[in-house]
C-alpha cells in the first residue's frame, strides 16, 4: 500500500513541479534559486502529508497554497543569509520577450511580499478573491484592497501606458 501512495505522490510531484516553480519564480520576483528551494520545501511538506493531500478535493490547489504559505513564512522569518548583489550571473536569453520578463519581474520584486502573493494568486493563478483569501488567511476585503494597491503600484512602476508590455 505504501508503494502505491509513493507512486501516486511521485506522479503528482512530476506533473505539478513545473507549475509550482513558475509560480515560485513570480513570488520571488525572479530569484530562481529561492524558487527552487521553495518548491523543494513545498514538495517535501506535501510528501509528509500525502495521505491527507491525496484525499483533498483539489490537491493542486493544496500544493499552490502550501507554496504560497512557505514563501510568506520564509520572508517573515528572514532566515536567509544570502546577500543580493548588483552582478547577475551570465545566462542565455531564452526568448524574444526577455526584456519584458525582466521588467515585470523587477516591478513584482518592488511590491511588498503579501501584495506580490496576492497578485500572483489572483492574476497568474487566476484564482477568485475568495480562493486567494483562503490561501493567504486574509479576508476577502483585504485581498481586494491589496489587489487595488498592488496594481496601482505596478502601474506607477511600469508607467500608465502598460499596454506596451502586452504582446500583440
Amino acid at each position: 500500500m505504501r508503494q502505491v501512495r509513493a507512486d501516486e505522490y511521485a506522479e503528482f510531484a512530476a506533473a505539478r513541479a513545473g507549475h509550482l516553480y513558475r509560480s515560485a519564480c513570480l513570488l520571488t520576483a525572479g530569484d530562481t534559486h529561492l524558487a527552487e528551494d521553495l518548491v523543494q520545501e513545498t514538495l517535501g511538506r506535501l510528501y509528509v502529508r500525502w495521505s491527507r493531500v491525496s484525499r483533498a478535493d483539489n490537491p493542486a490547489a493544496y500544493a499552490q497554497t502550501t507554496l504560497t504559505r512557505t514563501f510568506l513564512a520564509h520572508k517573515r522569518l528572514r532566515r536567509s543569509t544570502e546577500r543580493s548583489t548588483d552582478v547577475l550571473p551570465e545566462t542565455a536569453a531564452a526568448a524574444s520577450d526577455a526584456s519584458l520578463r525582466l521588467t515585470l519581474l523587477q516591478a513584482l520584486g518592488r511590491l511588498p511580499v503579501k501584495d506580490r502573493a496576492v497578485v500572483v494568486l489572483r492574476y497568474w493563478e487566476d484564482r477568485s478573491v475568495q480562493e486567494t483569501a483562503a490561501a493567504l488567511n486574509f479576508s476577502s476585503a483585504a485581498v481586494r484592497t491589496r489587489c487595488v494597491r498592488a496594481l496601482a503600484r505596478l502601474r506607477q512602476l511600469l508607467g500608465e501606458d502598460i499596454g506596451e508590455y502586452v504582446r500583440p
